[in-house]
């Protein structure tokens, strides 16, 4: 097989995605664990949701014991740290031919579609109303990680159509 015929398919595509996207959340979960603040006052903010309306109807989903905030954004530090591993993993089993490249690829972006999708758009944009924060809304950033983690899942379950 020719070097542009390797480069050329949905393998490669997928191959590429999957090196990409285990590399950005490689270092979501570095940035996060080796600036631990920056983050943390954005998940204490949310979930206090000191900065949204105020409104008496929702202000009884605030969450404002400390320990409690510290520990929602530990595991979603755990959470990133898994979902870069399983992403180096799927891109090493591409790069090897192993089979187990695509299914690991599709576990690692579903864990990353619940991560920004359930846990940022759906729990923190929603349920704790950080679309009404000026400051402490993330929700776009959250759209733009969902999305990528998305299209991806869709590349890599195309169909593949072999060349002859």
């Amino acid at each position: 097989m020719g070097f542009f015929a390797r480069i050329g398919g949905l393998r490669f595509a997928v191959t590429v995605l999957t090196g990409m996207t285990a590399l950005q959340m490689a270092l979501i979960a570095f940035g996060n664990i080796t600036d631990f603040g920056t983050n943390q006052a954005f998940v204490q903010h949310v979930l206090a949701m000191d900065t949204t309306f105020r409104s008496p109807n929702t202000m009884w989903r605030a969450i404002t014991s400390t320990g409690v905030q510290n520990a929602a954004y530990v595991v979603i530090i755990a959470w990133e740290t898994l979902t870069a591993l399983v992403l180096i993993a799927a891109f090493v089993a591409w790069l090897r031919g192993s089979p187990w490249g695509g299914r690991l690829s599709t576990l690692g972006w579903v864990m990353w579609v619940l991560l920004f999708g359930v846990g940022f758009i759906a729990i923190g944009g929603e349920w704790f109303q950080m679309w009404q924060s000026d400051k402490w809304n993330g929700l776009q950033p959250a759209l733009q990680n969902f999305l990528i983690a998305m299209a991806a899942l869709v590349i890599a379950h195309l169909p593949a159509k072999e060349r002859t």
